[in-house]
């Protein structure tokens, strides 16, 4: 059986979320059976596992719908896996194609992605306008993958396919994390408590990092660390929500940034209005940073029981749920209860999940001979 796994939308030199979907996943499923990755650029390479590998144009090329004629079909796959749903099936012969929808959010916030071009910023406002586009492109494939049980059942109430539904959630890359060390994870020099902050995400309307600006005004000696890439529009504004010093922008970091800030983190928090997962928020779980995060759904079952949940309408609660961590005491418990939590999410059981899937599309494929990761058969209540 020959996989080629989609590998186009990861970017360089820092991951994005379905970056990190794709790297983790293609790199844990190469254990179970030989894959191929499918690039538009070389230097994707460096972000991705050391696996034979083909290039081809851009997913958001114009010529994405005919990427089968273009090169899928002369490569003979039996599956074809896209962490997006986005592939182009024009002309496809022969090969199974399995395609992954993360969230439902553009259908409730539909602002574009501020990444693309015009003219693709327009066909995504359309296409979100109404569910019948989505049907139609998911069902072109054999099988539609999703990032959460939360999704999972956001897309069976509005019926988005005929196609079976296969949950297939992030895991957690080591690498880079290690785990604190107490008590010098907590307190600086002085033995006083860390006062860290950690936000990494984008600063579209959804994620609503204004509430957390404001809640500085609460949180006297705390500073709030925005990791991710920004605006000079978007800095000015969250900027003077907060007192004056209490906001740091890092405008991205390394992955050995990002490990060290996490090291020094009281918490990672968020005040997402909506959202498709947040793979951060449970490696920062995995590195024993409590979690602070609005109370949607799907944050439940990201942080489940190891959570401090907040009205994130309100900058108010979000303090008080910084604050319920205040004490050394009570921050070594929450600690302890994230990266018990943390150790639900594995790309290895993800890649387990992805490979039963794709073996059930090609029945004549060859019995797996890697080591089986039990399996979980309920969603986490």
């Amino acid at each position: 059986m020959k996989v080629i796994f989609d590998c186009r939308f990861v970017r360089f030199p820092r991951h994005d979320g379905i970056s990190r979907y794709s790297a983790g996943l293609v790199a844990a499923f190469s254990k179970l059976h030989p894959v191929t990755m499918l690039i538009h650029d070389e230097r994707q390479l460096t972000m991705l596992p050391d696996l034979p590998w083909i290039k081809s144009r851009p997913g958001h090329s114009l010529l994405e719908p005919f990427i089968p004629l273009l090169t899928l079909n002369r490569e003979h796959p039996d599956v074809v896996f896209c962490p997006m749903q986005t592939i182009g099936s024009t002309g496809r012969r022969g090969y199974k194609m399995v395609l992954t929808v993360h969230d439902m959010v553009f259908y409730r916030n539909r602002t574009p992605p501020k990444e693309f071009t015009p003219i693709v910023r327009l066909i995504w406002f359309l296409y979100h306008l109404t569910y019948w586009p989505q049907r139609w492109t998911l069902n072109r494939a054999e099988a539609v993958v999703t990032g959460s049980y939360n999704c999972e059942q956001e897309m069976i109430d509005a019926r988005l396919t005929k196609r079976p539904l296969s949950v297939i959630r992030p895991g957690i890359d080591d690498s880079g994390l290690p785990p604190r060390e107490y008590p010098q994870a907590i307190v600086d020099e002085s033995g006083e408590l860390r006062k860290q902050l950690v936000y990494m995400g984008t600063f579209q309307p959804n994620k609503n990092v204004e509430t957390l600006a404001a809640a500085m005004h609460h949180l006297p000696g705390y500073t709030l660390r925005l990791l991710s890439r920004i605006s000079d529009e978007a800095r000015e504004r969250i900027a003077a929500l907060g007192p004056s010093g209490s906001i740091v922008f890092e405008n991205g970091v390394s992955d050995e940034r990002y490990a060290e800030v996490l090291a020094q983190a009281t918490a990672m928090v968020t005040a997402c209005r909506d959202e498709g997962f947040g793979i951060p928020l449970i490696e920062g779980q995995n590195a024993g940073t409590p979690v602070v995060l609005s109370d949607i759904p799907l944050f439940h079952e990201v942080g489940g029981d190891a959570a401090v949940f907040f009205d994130q309408e309100n900058p108010r609660a979000f303090a008080d749920a910084v604050l319920a961590m205040d004490e050394p005491e009570s921050w070594v418990a929450q600690s302890a209860r994230a990266r018990a939590h943390a150790g639900e999410f594995s790309w290895d059981e993800s890649a387990r999940r992805m490979y039963d899937l794709v073996t059930g599309l090609v029945p004549d494929a060859p019995v797996r001979t890697a080591k089986a990761v039990r399996r979980r058969s309920t969603p986490p209540v």
